[in-house]
């Protein structure tokens, strides 16, 4: 089952629990767990896969074809595809002798929802110190009791 069959309901970060709503129409089940958001971030931090996705959300393409764009070998644009196709961001398919490769909207979703909830969860921490940091400029009165001391 791949990343785009399961919906994200929460994110554990550093102890937290930050709910995550599902995308809508989403056929996707309760959780997405730790190993398939690290394939994802890690199949969208490289240039040339974000390339691929964007090129194969457009339209499907074989691997030859999407090889044409790269200033690399054929074999290393297949690498980049199985860590996108590993991570569900893209499937490829056999027809005939070609691969063709089409892009995968629905994890892209996912990954857009994982994305909120990591700004959901420090701007609620940023907003959390900065009510720390006002209350301590603003020193409660002291008692008459203190300052007799």
């Amino acid at each position: 089952m791949g990343l785009a069959q399961r919906a994200v309901s929460a994110l554990t970060y550093n102890q937290m629990v930050v709910g995550i709503e599902a995308p809508q129409g989403s056929k996707v089940a309760d959780r997405i767990e730790n190993a398939d958001v690290d394939l994802l971030f890690h199949a969208l931090a490289d240039s040339t896969r974000r390339d691929i996705i964007a090129r194969t959300i457009e339209r499907e393409q074989s691997v030859s074809s999407l090889a044409e764009h790269y200033a690399m070998s054929f074999a290393a644009v297949q690498k980049h595809v199985a860590v996108l196709q590993r991570a569900s961001l893209v499937t490829k398919e056999k027809r005939g002798r070609e691969q063709i490769v089409y892009g995968n909207p629905s994890t892209l979703r996912v990954a857009s929802h994982l994305i909120k909830a990591y700004e959901d969860l420090w701007n609620q921490r940023a907003l959390r110190m900065a009510q720390i940091l006002s209350a301590d400029d603003h020193p409660k009165e002291a008692t008459k009791e203190q300052t007799d001391k």
